[in-house]
């Protein structure tokens, strides 16, 4: 998808009088060549998806490792008991985005958004928030046209992949995603998912890719829930009209800067950060025991 910049997609909305997802999909349209039905069309596919996961999430799947499973399903009971201190929409949020990190892990069918790895984050926001509010089907489509024209810019200017610029550019551009989502579901204007988007992904940036033993697993299926809330915080700022001191496009220019600039140990090559603990250096030679690390 052809996004160069937030601001291309401003200037369109206000030169063109229309909002941000119908720019996203026109832009599709004409990258792709299709008609609008068939955009559309696609993107209720992977809206589908992202339901069909969380439908068949039952807890009782288990990673080969072993180190992930059932924490969805744990976070869920908790909040039904009525402990958890979150409560509500973000407890539920933050069952959603563990369920789904860990139907990744275990293998199951899940919607890269905009990576496996950070599967989690923008579900675990939109399909809470379906109950909580009458959302229609359109609805949450233009959310997900909002959510996919922020991941093709990052993509563009920065980079998307955890080898490439750690996880920040992983879980941070799922939660900036995220976030421009939300913000278009309250209605938000342009520049408050701007504001949305560059927040989200400031709180996350210099975050590092240390997967243990070179799995999918430990930490990421936990960072899906702190990018999910981070973008629920984000949003919430931008809707209540705070603004982030340093545009948007800047913001992702500096994400991209400090991936490049991030040593290789700390970019999914799992030879730094909790991979290289020695709890984690234990578990890569219980995975790889002809591994001569040690």
């Amino acid at each position: 998808m052809s996004l160069d910049s937030m601001k291309e997609i401003f200037d369109r909305m206000e030169a063109e009088h229309k909002p941000f997802w119908e720019i996203v999909l026109e832009t599709d349209m004409d990258e792709r060549q299709v008609t609008c039905q068939q955009s559309m069309a696609k993107m209720l596919t992977t809206w589908q998806y992202m339901v069909d996961a969380a439908d068949t999430y039952t807890g009782r799947r288990r990673s080969v490792s072993g180190l992930v499973g059932g924490d969805g399903l744990k976070m869920r009971q908790y909040s039904i008991r009525g402990r958890a201190m979150s409560g509500g929409y973000v407890s539920e949020v933050i069952a959603e985005a563990l369920s789904m990190a860990e139907s990744n892990a275990c293998m199951r069918r899940i919607v890269a958004a905009p990576t496996a790895g950070a599967c989690g984050v923008l579900p675990a926001v939109l399909l809470p928030m379906c109950k909580y509010e009458e959302l229609s089907q359109h609805r949450i489509l233009e959310a997900l046209y909002v959510a996919s024209g922020i991941g093709a810019v990052i993509a563009y200017k920065a980079c998307i992949a955890g080898a490439s610029g750690g996880c920040q550019a992983e879980i941070g551009t799922a939660s900036a995603m995220a976030a421009g989502a939300l913000v278009a579901l309250r209605d938000g204007t342009g520049q408050q998912i701007g504001h949305a988007v560059a927040m989200a992904l400031k709180n996350l940036m210099g975050l590092v890719c240390d997967p243990v033993a070179g799995l999918v697993e430990v930490p990421c299926v936990k960072r899906n829930v702190i990018g999910a809330v981070n973008a629920i915080s984000a949003a919430d700022m931008a809707l209540a009209g705070i603004e982030s001191r340093i545009p948007v496009d800047e913001v992702i220019d500096a994400m991209g800067e400090v991936g490049r600039r991030m040593p290789v140990e700390f970019r999914e090559t799992a030879l730094g950060g909790l991979a290289a603990t020695p709890t984690g250096r234990r578990v890569k030679q219980q995975m790889h025991p002809e591994s001569q690390e040690f």
